[in-house]
């Protein structure tokens, strides 16, 4: 941690400074490491380029030596189709003198002549034969090398291609990672707590710095209550709320005489228990009643009353006295008790 721009208390808006930190690893310590990444990321393109000119004048050789090998073995096989004739003519030729020799009609000196050439004939044949062959394998191992090089070529390009793709990527995160030297604020709100205190302190990934409560101005409150209440509560129901440090007096069963209270509905109520044998609840403010007050506070304790069914002062009286549970009527109570009582009188007229 190298410094603090904020302090407890403080408004922060979104993408204010909070701390500036500094490196503590040996391999960021360079300031000018993003440029060194940069030169060499810049060499290593280099040394593509070159490799890629490389590959395409080993393809240029290979086609060039595809050609010539073409034309080399059109003149070997020229020259030994030629050599093909004049050796079959010498031949002829030797044998027809043979012949005439071995009865007498020519000189010894004229066959030998002919027989002489017949043998030089037969010679230049076979010379031909292996010039061809020796023609179409120099040819095809100078293929075969420029071959060998250029898939050594295109190998070291692909690995040049890696490494220039690693190089981008650790200079993307060099980038990211030197724009987070300055932590800032993710949200506006006020500073509530300071996590690490004092300068030169070591952070870790994770470690928590400060605590921001949001500026927020919609404000709610958070009930338990128990299971066995939970049937009688529904959404919409009105709530009183007492808030710690606002005197106040509760009439149960009586909020028009309440003082000090505020109103609030009840918004959420969970499908699942949050404590054992308790249900949350959220409340909002009732539009149709007071303001809360501006001064409250995130966490500050409250006390509230969940509002049920309107019933006659004698009724709750009574079923107090007697413990009975809340009326769970929709309808007011008078209404249901005068159908009763006007079903009750036409049941017994029906007897009658």
């Amino acid at each position: 941690m190298q410094a603090w721009h904020v302090r407890e208390g403080e408004y922060v808006l979104k993408g204010d400074t909070i701390i500036t930190i500094r490196e503590v690893k040996e391999k960021y310590f360079d300031p000018q490491l993003l440029q060194r990444l940069q030169e060499q990321l810049n060499a290593k393109i280099s040394s593509l380029d070159s490799k890629e000119s490389k590959a395409k004048a080993l393809q240029r050789q290979i086609k060039a030596l595809r050609a010539t090998l073409a034309n080399k073995l059109e003149q070997s096989k020229a020259k030994l189709d030629a050599e093909k004739v004049r050796f079959q003519n010498a031949e002829n030729q030797y044998q027809r003198n043979k012949k005439l020799f071995e009865a007498g009609n020519i000189a010894l000196t004229k066959f030998q002549d002919i027989e002489y050439k017949y043998q030089g004939a037969q010679a230049d044949y076979l010379n031909a034969q292996i010039e061809l062959s020796r023609v179409e394998a120099e040819y095809l191992d100078k293929i075969s090398k420029a071959e060998s090089d250029l898939n050594s070529t295109q190998a070291d390009l692909f690995d040049t291609e890696g490494s220039i793709a690693k190089l981008r990527n650790e200079y993307a995160n060099m980038q990211i990672r030197n724009e987070r030297y300055q932590i800032l604020a993710p949200q506006s709100g006020f500073i509530v707590k300071t996590m690490q205190a004092g300068i030169g302190e070591t952070v870790k990934e994770g470690d928590p710095i400060c605590t921001i409560m949001p500026d927020v101005s919609d404000l709610a409150v958070e009930l338990n209550v128990k299971a066995m209440d939970v049937p009688l509560v529904e959404k919409g129901r009105s709530v009183r709320i007492q808030f710690d440090g606002w005197p106040a007096l509760q009439f149960s069963g009586w909020p028009s005489v309440s003082v000090g209270t505020f109103g609030g509905t009840v918004k959420v109520i969970d499908y699942v228990s949050s404590k054992p044998g308790e249900f949350r609840l959220i409340v909002l403010p009732d539009e149709k009643d007071e303001q809360w007050p501006k001064q409250l506070r995130v966490g500050s304790g409250i006390k509230a009353w969940v509002m049920l069914n309107d019933v006659p002062v004698w009724y709750e009286l009574w079923r107090q006295l007697n413990g009975f549970p809340p009326s769970l009527y929709e309808e007011p109570l008078d209404e249901v008790i005068e159908k009763k009582d006007k079903a009750n009188k036409k049941e017994a007229e029906d007897e009658v």
